[in-house]
């Protein structure tokens, strides 16, 4: 089995216990080949944390999850320094702290402090940790997964938009079609009756890591044309300068994204054309994604959200004014 036979098995075995959110499924996927993390935000219940939780049952890696609440400490994530005697000495030694694992579910990261969330993201960004001096270097398989709620803001502690950029990609999850509903209700009744039988064939199907490796090495080959870079980065370039494109865009925009932006763009284009077995970036490749990309690293002025407009409608107008070159 090769990396991409691998990866859709991944996928396909993700999906039997995610009803009507194939699109979790597929992000997350891209997110864990783009070597990126993920934001999903969504109401409660809807199936968030159960898709990440399925994502590591399937794959062999270490699964780390940490409820964010207020009274959160930065050394509660990241370990701390632990002072123990031994034969009359006392020393120093380090207690890794759930970060120190493969996949990071990050569970409503908006209810802890900006210090506890700062942590996180230097984590995201550095692939390390400091502590005392000295620096712990993280797993090479490292993504955190992060969810909130865009309800019960009371209390809370919402990303700054500028920390928000660390992330590959915000989702946003929708209520599932009332078939869909139907088949989770079929699903969750016959889950209670064979959990046993679940639990060793989860075991028996759980991918290794190398896949994951072997599939970047390949996604790094895929073939990106000077048109599509182009196209990438004019669509950015939109978001910045909206002038340039029309005036409905300069109206509608404040702040534009940042050369993260342009590369995760690039990254999760790359990494979908892969999934699609193609070889080189198309600009449907590009379409496909730029939402996901781009919706947590906008800005929209008061006059947008007067006029009822969202960061999707907005780049839903980006791309209709930018032409693929």
């Amino acid at each position: 089995m090769n990396a991409l036979e691998a990866i859709k098995s991944l996928k396909m075995n993700v999906s039997k216990s995610i009803i009507g959110q194939e699109k979790i499924v597929e992000r997350l996927i891209i997110a864990l080949l783009a070597n990126g993390n993920l934001l999903l935000e969504g109401l409660p219940g809807l199936a968030k944390t159960r898709a990440i939780k399925s994502l590591a049952k399937n794959l062999h890696s270490d699964f780390s999850r940490i409820q964010f609440t207020p009274d959160l400490l930065p050394s509660d994530i990241t370990g701390s320094e632990i002072y123990y005697s031994e034969d009359g000495k006392g020393k120093f030694k380090f207690e890794p702290g759930p970060l120190f694992g493969n996949l990071i579910l990050a569970d409503e990261i908006n209810r802890a402090p900006a210090k506890v969330q700062a942590a996180l993201l230097e984590a995201m960004e550095e692939r390390q940790i400091t502590v005392a001096g000295t620096v712990h270097k993280l797993p090479e398989l490292f993504m955190v997964l992060a969810t909130q709620n865009p309800i019960e803001q009371e209390g809370t502690y919402p990303l700054p938009e500028a920390q928000m950029d660390r992330f590959l990609m915000k989702v946003v999850i929708e209520y599932p079609s009332i078939e869909s509903e139907e088949k989770v209700l079929q699903l969750v009744r016959n889950e209670s009756k064979t959990v046993e039988s679940d639990e060793k064939t989860e075991q028996s199907n759980e991918m290794s890591e190398d896949n994951v490796f072997v599939a970047r090495k390949e996604i790094d080959e895929v073939y990106t044309s000077p048109n599509i870079e182009k196209y990438i980065v004019q669509l950015i370039n939109a978001t910045r300068f909206p002038k340039e494109y029309g005036d409905n865009l300069t109206e509608w925009i404040k702040v534009g994204a940042s050369p993260r932006g342009t590369i995760a763009l690039d990254k999760s284009s790359r990494v979908y054309a892969w999934m699609m077995n193609r070889d080189h970036v198309t600009p449907e490749d590009v379409k496909a994604i730029v939402n996901d990309v781009l919706r947590h690293r906008l800005i929209l002025t008061y006059e947008a959200n007067a006029q009822g407009m969202t960061t999707d409608d907005v780049i839903d107008e980006i791309v209709k004014v930018v032409a693929v070159a």
